[in-house]
């Protein structure tokens, strides 16, 4: 039996994600200005601290950036202090990005603050809805990431859930 399902609330839920997910990349930005860091740092040290010592390309690949912007962006970390590049000793072609101290110890207050929105965002919805919230966006990620692969021809389909 084949069930059908509208278009027209399929497209609505397809905006409501669209949506709320615009809405909290505005709200946690604002939570991250007052820390001097944008969401894309944001992501690089979230991405390094559970992957230290990444290359420059897979980074690259991780947060779907060029390796020109990715470098751009690690110019100004490393400037600023949060992370350092080093020669790869496998492969002198290679440069290995890892985070600082002053970077590890800034993770942990984005890391707060971020928690403290997070909770703020999620304090209206009991948690089975949230539970099953979730397990419907797993599900619609399956898909598509199987969409994806299917018409590209086997990309890897890297978890892109984010530096959370």
């Amino acid at each position: 039996m084949i069930i059908r399902k509208d278009l027209n609330t399929g497209l609505r839920f397809g905006f409501l994600i669209h949506d709320v997910a615009r809405l909290r990349r505005i709200v946690v930005d604002r939570a991250l200005k007052p820390l001097g860091v944008t969401r894309s740092q944001w992501w690089v040290l979230a991405f390094l601290s559970r992957r230290d010592g990444m290359t420059q390309t897979a980074l690259a690949v991780d947060l779907d950036l060029t390796k020109v912007a990715v470098g751009g962006l690690l110019d100004r970390m490393e400037a600023a202090g949060h992370v350092e590049r080093r020669a790869d000793p496998n492969d002198g072609r290679a440069r290995r990005v890892f985070l600082t101290k002053a970077g590890v110890r800034l993770v942990g207050s984005i890391r707060e603050n971020v928690e403290q929105v997070e909770l703020g965002i999620l304090s209206r919805v009991p948690e089975q809805d949230l539970d099953q919230a979730a397990r419907t966006l797993l599900a619609l990620k399956e898909t598509l990431l199987e969409m994806v692969d299917g018409d590209t021809g086997g990309e890897d389909g890297a978890d892109l859930g984010g530096p959370e």
